[in-house]
């Protein structure tokens, strides 16, 4: 949606942004092209990535947005040796969420570390004029080493804006107080590991073969969508692409780690994400990590179902949970880089990076 014209006022506020950063914003060449393009060249937003990372003037890449379909990129990335030596031979900052959990899973596949927190539109973009404090704060951390930094909960969320017009910029977003923090569901509260994990959808659509179907749901529900998204055939195909090149983390993989994992703005119910669960503990995932860390659901929406689905599914009350991080879709965003070394203490209320 970048390219479209009914975004223009949100492109001109993130550029703005990132000047008063210091940054020079370069859009990669397809990134204008709009929703129909993008829908449609999959291989156009592959070359992107590619050119991006083989461009020494580029030092980092920060996603427009999430997205649907990111896994379609994986066949003419992952076969391409000359991508995957120019992300061991010039690594730079990669910078995104949602469903650019592929991106990041894929880079880190490859030996990238990556940085899971914020988008161009999201948040650069902010209509008020300026980011959301706690994630402004959060974006400058780039800038500097993450050793000892410490991420704890947001004094304030809040509620996704039902308007992204025009009419909107300099509008604040609604805010609330912060009255839950973070909350220990279950296991020791203090509990370490390197970080590693995702959107819970995204994941989840990684080992599940039932993607096309959701996607003929979707535009049997929302028909206007028809024409952005691509068939519900190509979904069909997700799982067996994702594992044809090694994307999800194998258990051996998981071993240790602490899985971050939160859900999007499509507000899943309760039951799918208990399949989405499943699908990871039928991986290991649960059997492997150290703890859990769960991401604050968009607009409190389930905020008490989701921890039941969690602890029940996880069905280990030894593994420790930690829910409502400010990480993922919920505003505001922290940043959680892939494969840090974190402590996490829920007495203090902190996540230390080590």
């Amino acid at each position: 949606m970048l390219g479209e014209d009914w975004c223009a006022h949100e492109r001109e506020l993130g550029e703005r942004m990132l000047r008063s950063f210091g940054l020079e914003p370069v859009y990669t060449r397809h990134a204008l092209s709009g929703t129909g393009f993008i829908c449609a060249h999959p291989e156009a937003r592959a070359a992107d990535l590619k050119e991006a990372f083989l461009d020494s003037s580029i030092k980092g890449i920060i996603t427009a947005i999430g997205g649907i379909d990111t896994f379609r990129i994986f066949p003419y990335l992952m076969e391409d040796p000359e991508f995957i030596q120019a992300v061991k031979d010039h690594p730079k900052l990669f910078l995104g969420f949602s469903d650019t959990t592929n991106d990041h899973l894929m880079l880190h596949r490859l030996g990238l570390q990556t940085f899971y927190g914020q988008a161009f539109l999201t948040d650069l973009a902010e209509l008020s004029g300026d980011m959301l404090p706690y994630s402004k704060e959060q974006f400058l951390s780039l800038f500097e080493p993450y050793l000892g930094r410490r991420i704890t909960p947001s004094q304030l969320w809040y509620e996704e804006r039902k308007s992204f017009a025009p009419e909107a910029v300099g509008t604040a977003a609604n805010a609330h107080k912060e009255s839950r923090g973070f909350e220990l569901l279950q296991g020791s509260p203090v509990f370490r590991g390197q970080l590693l994990g995702g959107c819970i959808e995204s994941m989840g659509d990684m080992l599940l073969s039932d993607c096309g179907q959701l996607i003929r749901e979707m535009l049997r529900d929302q028909p206007e969508l028809e024409g952005s998204l691509p068939s519900p055939e190509v979904f069909d195909q997700q799982g067996q692409i994702t594992r044809r090149y090694g994307i999800f983390p194998t258990m051996e993989e998981w071993n240790g780690k602490i899985l971050f994992a939160e859900t999007s703005e499509l507000r899943t119910s309760p039951e799918r994400l208990r399949t989405y669960l499943q699908a990871l503990k039928a991986e290991g995932v649960f059997s492997s990590v150290s703890g859990v860390l769960v991401g604050k659901p968009i607009d409190q929406c389930f905020y008490e179902e989701y921890k039941a689905v969690w602890t029940e599914t996880v069905d280990d009350p030894e593994l420790p949970i930690l829910y409502n991080v400010n990480f993922g879709h919920a505003s505001p965003r922290a940043i959680l880089p892939y494969g840090a070394e974190a402590m996490i203490d829920a007495n203090k209320q902190e996540i230390v990076l080590l």
